[in-house]
């Protein structure tokens, strides 16, 4: 079939014309970067945290005398420990999908100048590693005598164990056994890697950095208090979870239990992510609907120009044009039209990913986007025009000689 014809077609119908592309092209560019959102947020959604959070849960305490610390920990854990169910009771600052209480700005170097990024120190007394059921792949995990009381915001120097993911970040292709990270005057060696261990926060970061952090050992003190990690067999946790809530109110009860933040760590994580599923179905939304309102424009300018040609069908028909031709005709010039859109869409998408990752932090669209995006919106607008082109294609052509 020939194109210019169609071509000409379509100049006597600029503003109708005009007006589809930018449609699609819109359609286009929203398609293409509310997946690319879509896909960051399934991602996050499904991180691998790296601990045994079907078996774990946390109760943080707030509101007591930081100079009864020692108390209220011994109380608290023993309070803990007798639950039945209770296989395990230790401290641990920062709680992977919980209270973030541990973020700060590292460096490699001890005079400060090699800025290492901004990184979550899990701070665990004795048992919290174990029982977090992390993965130490390199190095060794803690021993009895790497926890040391302290009495600042973290020990001034201790033997660490860091995330694989932030070994690499700051060390490429080398290994992070024996060097050391500084935060100010605090310094840390670095004795074992860990598989993966999540942030307490991970969508407020970049995919990239989520697993930054590192575990150092400590013994509890003034700054180190109230935050308890347990775990227990999954099939019971429910209920150990508030027996547990149960007896430390019973054991302290002039302490202030923090039950937003005294979960399982099942229910942490759907808490964190609450938003990200809300966004995502809000965007499927989007998406649905912009495509929805897509096609309905491609059917209604494709009706009205079927009408406004039953002449002209009638006569190509009279002159030996097959259903077969006239359905060609209005794929053909579909085709053109949305190739059109999705080319200014294609511009547009990219511009408003820039916007994007400039101004909220969103991530580069893969560019394989681009030609998912186009391809669907061919198929859409070859869905959308076949019934009226399909009805074109049925006008006998004596009908269509009549009616003109």
């Amino acid at each position: 079939m020939q194109i210019q014809p169609i071509l000409a077609a379509l100049r006597r119908h600029r503003l109708a014309t005009v007006l589809i592309a930018l449609e699609i092209a819109l359609a286009c560019a929203v398609l293409c970067n509310a997946c690319s959102m879509i896909a960051d947020r399934l991602a996050a959604m499904h991180i691998n945290s790296g601990v045994d959070e079907n078996a774990l849960a946390t109760v943080h305490l707030t509101g007591y005398d930081l100079t009864k610390s020692a108390d209220v920990d011994a109380r608290a854990l023993a309070a803990l420990r007798s639950v039945p169910g209770v296989q395990s009771a230790s401290l641990l600052y920062s709680i992977p999908f919980g209270l973030r209480q541990g973020t700060a700005g590292i460096t490699t170097d001890a005079a400060g100048q090699h800025f290492g990024g901004v990184i979550e120190f899990y701070i665990g007394s004795p048992g919290s590693l174990r029982a977090l059921g992390v993965q130490v792949i390199a190095g060794r995990a803690p021993q009895a005598d790497d926890f040391h009381p302290f009495s600042g915001l973290l020990p001034e120097e201790a033997p660490i164990q860091i995330t694989q993911s932030l070994a690499e970040h700051l060390w490429p292709g080398a290994n992070p056994l024996g060097k050391q990270i500084w935060l100010d005057k605090y310094r840390f060696r670095i004795v074992g890697v860990l598989k993966n261990l999540v942030r307490p926060d991970p969508p407020g970061w970049p995919a990239n950095q989520r697993q930054w952090s590192v575990f150092v050992p400590a013994q509890p003190g003034p700054q180190f208090t109230g935050s308890y990690l347990l775990r227990a067999d999954p099939r019971v946790l429910p209920r150990v979870m508030r027996d547990a809530l149960a007896a430390v109110a019973k054991a302290l009860p002039d302490v202030v239990i923090d039950r937003d933040n005294s979960h399982t760590l099942t229910e942490l994580r759907n808490s964190v992510f609450r938003n990200d599923r809300a966004m995502a179905g809000l965007l499927v939304g989007v998406i649905a609907a912009l495509l929805l309102v897509t096609a309905l424009g491609i059917i209604g300018l494709a009706s009205f120009w079927v009408a406004q040609r039953r002449r002209q069908i009638g006569i190509r028909r009279a002159l030996g044009a097959t259903r077969g031709d006239i359905l060609r005709y209005f794929q053909t010039e579909n085709f053109l039209i949305v190739t059109f859109g999705i080319v200014l869409g294609v511009v547009l998408a990219i511009g408003i990913n820039l916007a994007l990752m400039k101004w909220f932090e969103v991530s580069r669209l893969p560019y394989w986007y681009l030609p998912v995006g186009a391809i669907v919106l061919w198929l859409l607008g070859q869905l959308a025009v076949l019934a009226p082109a399909l009805r074109a294609a049925a006008v006998p052509p004596v009908e269509a000689t009549r009616s003109a």
